[in-house]
């Protein structure tokens, strides 16, 4: 989830340089959408394996025999 900060206040920066360099905004606002892409496939990534780690856990839990009463 750092990565996520990180590539998302990077673009953050890229639009706010874009606003004071016009000879060059569209270079930095290509850049800003570079970098949320960075975001979008790390955030992507975590729920990823977030979602596989629940399903090991789910999957290891039904096979799992009752305890006798």
């Amino acid at each position: 989830m750092e990565n996520v900060r990180r590539y998302r206040a990077l673009a953050s920066l890229c639009r706010q340089q874009a606003a004071y360099r016009p000879l060059q905004n569209w270079e930095l606002l290509g850049q800003a959408e570079h970098f949320e892409y960075l975001a979008e496939i790390a955030l992507k990534a975590h729920f990823d394996a977030c979602n596989a780690q629940r399903d090991e856990d789910v999957v290891a839990t039904e096979w799992e025999t009752p305890a006798a009463a």
